[in-house]
């Protein structure tokens, strides 16, 4: 204790207090990211009510697990073969006309989910939406370019708290218009909603400010032109880049393939294999955004402070855990594999998108964001149609099974392959705003 009565004030006074700590911790929220966050923020809110029923939604209309395969595996595909020329117009004519255009052509294509009249439609309107994720890598990038190195573990765990605490009250917002409205009427009107909060979301997004140095002025027909250098570039940009961005890539397509095989048939293996109902899905998959809102920040400070690797180790082997709960479950362990998802999906997402952030130069992540969306979309693709042919055609477990086998290769890969030593030189560089 300071003998001096002055000295002890001035310390006092230089002490932060807990707003000023507070400030300082989430002062790179700001600019872009700002504006990133509020359209996220109405985007999620409104498109988790209709996909809390989706399967259920496209069965009504006349599908089957192999036709939710089907729409999953054309749409994806579509959306695998803009991802080229996405990543290279980023880089080349600049993030924001990208963005904000085709966030409005996103509005415009859930119209045709919400109006559909067979299921054809839904496919219909999935590719429509699938072409505008064109801007997915500038997405991508004008993220990566407002995030401090530093902060990016804590960054990408907000981005992952933003959306779960708008999505958290979708799925109960469902069920109540699932028991006043009934099932079809419940999500037409879900889709109707979320084409009005993408058109408020691309007014929002006209705000945005571009971090492409002396982007050039972008022709239409440069799209269709563009296209070959764009595929040559694309692919030719994983050697510029560090060994261990590479693996990462690769594990991460190993990853998506096995979600893939699951994630569309999710509701049908617990709505009619396991017994559960509508209703009590719906509280269940609650319980997955009140996981994520709960650990995002922890997760996030954690990631920031141990690396980026360990927690990718560590949410792996969470995803074997959860499986079994999955395939045997009743309501509470289905609770206990939403919560656990939850944390797998911050521990997973977070760090993959932050340890990619920092082991690729700012010049060239338009190219490695598109050219890792079109592989992972691909694998995507074939996960769906895999999945729906193995559900209605070998088993309903199976496809949950296959899941838990293609853990392991990632796994090892990320183990042995992955340093995160290896840094760019804009590492240390500030973030636009």
């Amino acid at each position: 204790m300071p003998d001096d009565p002055q000295e002890a004030t001035e310390a006092e006074v230089q002490k932060p207090g807990l707003f000023s700590r507070l400030r300082s911790e989430f002062s790179f929220i700001r600019g872009n990211f700002l504006i990133l966050a509020m359209s996220w923020l109405i985007m999620d809110l409104a498109s988790e009510m209709p996909f809390t029923y989706y399967g259920l939604y496209v069965k009504a209309l006349g599908g089957s697990a192999a036709i939710i395969g089907l729409i999953g595996f054309v749409s994806t595909v579509a959306q695998a073969l803009v991802q080229f020329p996405g990543g290279y117009l980023a880089d080349k004519y600049g993030r924001k006309w990208l963005i904000s255009t085709m966030t409005f052509g996103l509005a415009i294509s859930h119209a045709f989910y919400a109006f559909a009249p067979s299921w054809q439609w839904i496919m219909v309107g999935g590719v429509i939406q699938s072409l505008c994720f064109v801007y997915r890598p500038a997405l991508s990038a004008i993220t990566m370019d407002s995030l401090p190195s530093e902060r990016r573990g804590m960054g990408y765990s907000i981005i992952n708290l933003i959306t779960s605490v708008s999505t958290t009250p979708s799925p109960l917002i469902a069920a109540w218009l699932f028991n006043r409205f009934g099932l079809v009427p419940s999500v037409r009107i879900g889709y109707t909603f979320v084409l009005a909060a993408y058109l408020v979301a691309g007014v929002i997004r006209l705000r945005l400010r571009e971090t492409v140095d002396s982007p050039r002025k972008f022709e239409p027909g440069e799209l269709l032109r563009s296209y070959p250098t764009s595929i040559e570039e694309s692919v030719r940009v994983w050697k510029l880049v560090p060994h261990s961005a590479f693996i990462l890539f690769v594990s991460r397509c190993v990853m998506m393939f096995s979600v893939a095989i699951v994630n569309p048939l999710m509701v049908l293996y617990i709505v009619e294999d396991l017994g559960i109902t509508e209703v009590s899905w719906s509280i269940i998959l609650t319980f997955l955004f009140v996981s994520n809102i709960v650990l995002s920040i922890p997760g996030g400070k954690i990631i920031d402070r141990v690396g980026k690797k360990t927690p990718i180790l560590a949410a792996l082997v969470i995803w074997a855990l959860i499986i079994p709960l999955f395939i045997y479950g009743d309501f509470y362990r289905l609770v206990l594999a939403m919560i656990l998802l939850g944390l797998l999906q911050i521990l997973m997402g977070a760090s993959f998108s932050a340890l990619m952030a920092d082991l690729v130069p700012r010049e060239h992540r338009g190219k490695v964001s598109g050219s890792s969306s079109f592989f992972n979309l691909i694998a995507t693709s074939v996960g769906q149609l895999a999945g729906g042919f193995i559900y209605d055609n070998v088993s309903h477990q199976a496809p949950w099974w296959l899941q838990l086998a293609f853990i392991v290769p990632s796994f090892l890969l990320i183990l042995f392959f992955v340093k995160e030593t290896e840094t760019n030189k804009e590492a240390n560089s500030e973030p636009e705003s």
